[in-house]
């Protein structure tokens, strides 16, 4: 593929600086989450684009790159079943003195699982936030990922860096786990959101002991924990003793690829509405519903990863439109791959 033009320096050293500012596991992160993205940007008349000079199209590229490098949340039926389920949760658990019960997110990569429990974090905060509009000492929720091959130390300190405590390396675990318990209890966090749960293994000593830090947070905590990770259930996760514990509290919600419905098409057609190209006839992405649920198997990370990497190569070639070729020219994930091979087996075979 041949770029047209290059990225202004200037810009990536931008991006470079704020990259911390975006991660969701940050608490500056996570707020500028719940404060929603940027007004996208509008799309300029075709006359106007071009007589852009150089440098304003450049800026006026940028835009839009920007925008289209976003990943668009879309309100499916699964995000709905678990807001839902999570908000029932933190209600039931508003009283509760012990035995708080939790919410686990299991299913495949790329099914939304991230989307889902961020969204469910969103809500809750926006609604806190109009219950409480002027308290600024708050974090109603906490939002974690278990890192790989964790430690008890590495969720507790991962649990700190949200809230921005300092963690030095004399730091016991009693510390850090007095520290984040205290500062959740003063700003009132009543969502704990635990990502990549995957990456723990109750057959280790160390993943049995993550669990088990876990668990004392939980109880420590007023606060309703919502867990997500690739496969919980058929991980072993919740087999054993200590797996026991964890079934017998928490709902799961699974995940899985979506079916070629009315609501695929849906999300076809919404993430449409969202394109900023100036060459793309519109319903000419909607038409493509099928071969896109084919070519991405039903997942939806897939499906938005497709879209969104053939908008950015349609602005930096110059085509201005997607098309079936650019979005074939986008390299999917594995899993993608596979699910798509065997629908497409399982329908040859019928």
């Amino acid at each position: 593929m041949t770029i047209s033009k290059p990225v202004a320096r200037h810009t990536v050293l931008q991006e470079t600086d704020t990259e911390a500012d975006r991660q969701l596991n940050t608490l500056t992160g996570w707020r500028r989450f719940i404060d929603g993205p940027p007004t996208p940007p509008v799309l300029a008349s075709r006359s106007a684009w071009q007589q852009m000079n150089p440098a304003k199209r450049d800026l006026y590229d940028e835009s839009r790159l920007d925008h289209h490098a976003r990943m668009l949340t879309v309100a499916t039926s699964f995000v709905e079943r678990t807001a839902i389920c999570g908000r029932r949760l933190v209600l039931l658990n508003r009283h509760a003195i012990s035995a708080r019960r939790g919410l686990i997110v299991s299913g495949p990569a790329g099914t939304g699982k991230t989307i889902a429990i961020t969204q469910l974090g969103l809500s809750h905060e926006l609604l806190d936030r109009a219950r409480h509009p002027h308290a600024t000492h708050r974090i109603p929720v906490v939002y974690v990922t278990v890192p790989p091959a964790a430690t008890a130390r590495m969720i507790a300190t991962e649990f700190a860096r949200f809230l921005g405590l300092p963690v030095r390396a004399r730091s016991n675990m009693t510390d850090i786990i007095e520290a984040v318990v205290g500062v959740c209890t003063d700003t009132r966090t009543a969502l704990v959101l635990v990502d990549e749960l995957h990456n723990i293994s109750l057959t280790s000593r160390h993943g049995a002991e993550v669990a088990d830090t876990l668990k004392y947070f939980s109880e420590r905590l007023a606060a309703t924990f919502v867990y997500a990770g690739i496969d919980i259930d058929e991980s072993g996760m919740l087999s054993g003793t200590r797996g026991a514990q964890i079934a017998g509290r928490f709902t799961l919600i699974p995940s899985r690829p979506f079916p070629y419905n009315s609501e695929w098409k849906g999300l076809v057609a919404a993430m449409e509405d969202t394109l900023r190209l100036h060459e793309h006839r519109s319903g000419a992405l909607t038409d493509l519903d099928r071969f896109l649920h084919n070519h991405t198997g039903g997942m939806i990370g897939s499906l938005s990863h497709a879209v969104r990497g053939a908008a950015l190569d349609a602005i930096l070639t110059g085509t201005e439109k997607i098309t079936k070729k650019s979005l074939q020219a986008i390299p999917l994930d594995h899993t993608a791959h596979t699910t798509a091979s065997m629908a497409t087996k399982t329908a040859m075979s019928r």
